[in-house]
């Protein structure tokens, strides 16, 4: 289950502002977990395995990464700037595990507009509770017309 207090869209170039941030909530589930290794077909064991997990030094499954990043994609891609952008690239960082049944923030803030160009720098960060799990910058190039 998503939860976030952002209607989803489009925030076309000339409508977005620096310091603009949007975020979603979503608790990450074993369903989520497991459908991710499917598709990605990551089956690690530190993901899947509880006994595996348990003696290695997260001592408990925890989420693909890249699950978690995904998270950034949903913001970037339904709400800022949303329907529309293109992503030109992605650093991330992992600071912390994601184990199942946690709450993540994934959250996006404007950090720099090239209106010319119509590129965005994006700060991206995801959290549970007040420990960042995930940091990051994402490049994308804004739409200029609304796709809703």
């Amino acid at each position: 289950m998503v939860l976030d207090n952002f209607p989803r869209g489009t925030i076309v170039i000339e409508d977005l502002e620096i310091g603009m941030s949007r975020h979603l909530h979503k608790v990450v589930t074993d369903r989520d977990i497991e459908l991710f290794a499917e598709v990605s077909t990551d089956r690690n064991p530190v993901h899947l395995d509880e006994d595996y997990a348990r003696d290695t030094m997260f001592q408990g499954r925890i989420a693909h990464g890249m699950l978690t990043a995904g998270l950034i994609s949903a913001v970037i891609g339904e709400q800022l700037p949303g329907h529309g952008t293109v992503y030109l690239g992605q650093s991330l960082k992992f600071m912390a595990p994601v184990r199942p049944g946690d709450l993540v923030r994934a959250e996006v803030t404007v950090e720099a507009i090239d209106h010319q160009k119509r590129r965005v720098t994006l700060a991206t960060r995801c959290y549970v509770g007040d420990t960042v799990v995930l940091k990051g910058e994402a490049i994308v190039l804004a739409p200029s017309r609304k796709f809703d």
